[in-house]
């Protein structure tokens, strides 16, 4: 660190061409930029300037020095501006893992509203299941997930961010056969339409019904959470679906909440970023806003 400090030094000197105007620049004394570039010769064993009656100029040996030296310190100069463009959000890059629904039916307008305080910053959009983006969050190849909890992994920072609930819905055929709540037994022998298994959401529902001893085996496993509604929706059976991402189908009752004995335990939605490393400033800011408008 000291010896670039004597080369920042010894560039500003061949630029002014004078050891006063050089240490005006630099906010130094003109005897300190004089030791400084005497203690680099001594290290070099060159000289590096010659005095003329203006005041110095470059040895051939001081020449060939300040045609790399003066590029390098001008790149550590770009590179820590640049530092501070990221640091202020004037440009950057943010990478976000998300689910399809979450996606769809949460993140958008918080895109949005990122993007309009931020539109410098590079957006990139990675669409995975949960278990995939916590995966991709310890690689380092996204900065934060946002993603079905719970999330269970020591190494990850989980913040709930929005309450959800898993609800079962029917179509119109469904509605006039079922008269009272169900229980979770009576519920697992209708034809059941659930995500993959390898989904966070598919995995929870089943955890609770295991809890009960009653192990559920779907007629139909879908890939899309658009797809459980359309499929329930034409009665090809009875879907588990998150009741706040399905709001627009049972407002204009083309499904129908399937009423339970037990309902299914709410659960969140959250950010999950890895403990061992900060955020970035550009991250730090989306997780505020984030946090902000939920509330």
């Amino acid at each position: 660190m000291i010896k670039l400090e004597l080369y920042r030094i010894f560039c500003e000197v061949a630029k002014r061409k004078s050891l006063s105007k050089a240490a005006s620049v630099l906010y130094m004394t003109q005897p300190a930029v004089s030791q400084s570039i005497m203690q680099l010769e001594r290290e070099l064993g060159l000289r590096l300037f010659t005095r003329t009656s203006k005041g110095v100029k470059l040895t051939n040996e001081g020449k060939i020095l300040f045609e790399y030296a003066n590029p390098a310190i001008n790149l550590i100069h770009k590179g820590e501006a640049k530092l501070n463009e990221w640091k202020n959000l004037s440009e950057g890059e943010l990478k976000i893992g998300v689910g399809d629904t979450i996606s769809r039916y949460f993140l958008m307008p918080y895109l949005e509203k990122f993007h309009k305080l931020y539109s410098n910053i590079k957006l990139k959009i990675i669409n995975k299941t949960t278990l995939e983006l916590c995966a991709l969050v310890k690689s380092g190849e996204i900065d934060i997930a946002i993603c079905n909890l719970p999330v269970e992994d020591s190494s990850l920072e989980v913040i709930s961010i929005m309450d959800i609930h898993d609800i079962f819905v029917c179509g119109k055929s469904y509605k006039q056969k079922i008269s009272e709540p169900l229980s979770l037994d009576s519920l697992a022998k209708y034809p059941l339409i659930l995500l993959e298994p390898k989904s966070n959401s598919r995995r929870y529902v089943e955890k609770i019904f295991l809890s009960k001893g009653i192990s559920i085996k779907p007629e139909i496993e879908l890939g899309s959470h658009d797809l459980l509604l359309e499929f329930a929706k034409i009665d090809l059976g009875i879907s588990c679906v998150i009741e706040e991402f399905s709001k627009e189908y049972i407002d204009k009752k083309e499904l129908f909440p399937v009423e339970l004995e037990e309902p299914i335990p709410k659960r969140s939605i959250g950010i999950c970023f890895l403990k061992s490393v900060s955020l970035s400033p550009t991250a730090s800011k989306f997780v505020q806003i984030l946090e902000k408008l939920d509330k």
